[in-house]
């Protein structure tokens, strides 16, 4: 037989959100990207400035990546995190690995003043479309000193 039970529900697995944000069928306020990460706004932010931080590769779970790729998500939300402190006024970025609300590995880079401003319960930001486009794009802009 050509396929087994293993493979099976890989045959029919559809592609999360963010794989079709990587792809571009769905728009998003991109960060920054390199062949193997991409960075952009939360469009249902905490915070001003909150970003996913994401393999290109699709895999569910962050702790499922190999060990270069979970590595190099790592170093690329670092800088990532670094460009966000340069543009939005705050305390620290805070991060957050939750992975149950999309199934793909994901961080969150969260400008944070203090320990409540990372709960995931908070009220969400509405935020205009100009508004976070040039959020994004600053932020982007700053992403350039840390390559």
């Amino acid at each position: 037989m050509w396929w087994s039970l293993k493979s099976f529900p890989l045959l029919f697995r559809m592609s999360s959100i963010f794989s079709k944000i990587v792809k571009g069928e769905i728009p998003s306020y991109k960060i920054a990207e390199t062949n193997d990460y991409y960075a952009f706004l939360d469009i249902n932010p905490l915070a001003k400035g909150h970003t996913l931080v994401i393999p290109k590769k699709e895999v569910d779970y962050l702790f499922d990546l190999k060990d270069d790729e979970y590595a190099g998500l790592q170093l690329f939300a670092k800088k990532v995190a670094l460009a966000i402190k340069e543009v939005i006024p705050c305390t620290r970025i805070g991060v957050a690995v939750i992975g149950l609300e999309v199934p793909h590995a994901h961080i969150h880079l969260v400008p944070i003043n203090g320990m409540g401003d990372l709960n995931f319960a908070n009220p969400k930001l509405i935020i205009d479309a100009a508004e976070m486009k040039l959020i994004s794009e600053n932020i982007a802009k700053a992403f350039q000193n840390y390559l």
